[in-house]
């Protein structure tokens, strides 16, 4: 980390104003260089941390845009413990195969894990200057397939973008992600049409331990009623 380098720190004692430029120009040389090659309007970078460095991200970019992701979290847990069911031979990347379902629910919503992490950045945004938050568009799974064309058109018109004509029956997919590095527990399977998934059965005891836990996050994008 650069801001354990002890030549760059001996920089700020006489010319801060300096080195602390060259620090931000260097960075945002990074992010830009990093997309040198793309031909399109704006780039877009997936990355679950983006969220959580979003004031850091803005210093250094200040157009930047974050789309945030949402899902009913009960669901979000079926669809990792329905997919360790098909692969239950193999563990977890963090060991968490010979939990019973109670117990593995609860290590995925950790502040260390697949789940629990990113929950943590999403609970600080109401913290974040309305000027930040300005930056951040939300959009729940369950709005964009039953609604694709609705949903992106909106999401289009707050890029500031043509809206891009989208055939939810036709839809293009890329480049393949890496799952066995995360021991084919998270899979990236893409599908050239829009279909609603499966509906997960969860315990009762596990949903209404969610609920509870996270009353924040159904009061905030899944209210009732």
């Amino acid at each position: 980390m650069v801001s354990d380098d002890q030549f760059f720190l001996a920089q700020l004692d006489n010319s801060f104003d300096s080195a602390y430029a060259h620090l931000a120009s260097a960075m945002q040389g990074f992010l830009r260089g990093w997309h040198h090659d793309c031909t399109k309007p704006v780039a877009v970078d997936k990355n679950r941390a983006w969220l959580h460095a979003i004031e850091m991200l803005l210093h250094i970019e200040p157009e930047a845009r974050l789309i945030v992701c949402l899902r009913e979290l009960g669901q979000v847990y079926g669809s990792i413990e329905a997919q360790h069911q098909k692969t239950i031979l193999i563990d977890f990347i963090d060991h968490l195969a010979d939990f019973d379902r109670f117990g593995r629910a609860d290590m995925l919503f950790a502040k260390d894990k697949a789940i629990g992490a990113p929950l943590i950045s999403l609970h600080a945004v109401p913290d974040l200057p309305a000027a930040v938050q300005k930056h951040l568009y939300f959009v729940r799974f369950e709005d964009l397939i039953a609604q694709p064309v609705k949903v992106m058109a909106h999401l289009y018109s707050w890029l500031g973008l043509p809206v891009a004509e989208i055939d939810p029956e036709n839809i293009a997919v890329g480049v393949q992600e890496s799952d066995s590095h995360y021991h084919m527990k998270y899979l990236h399977r893409q599908a050239g049409a829009i279909a609603k998934p499966r509906q997960h059965d969860i315990p009762p005891r596990i949903q209404a331990q969610i609920e509870n836990a996270y009353a924040w996050y159904y009061q905030l994008y899944y209210p009732k009623g």
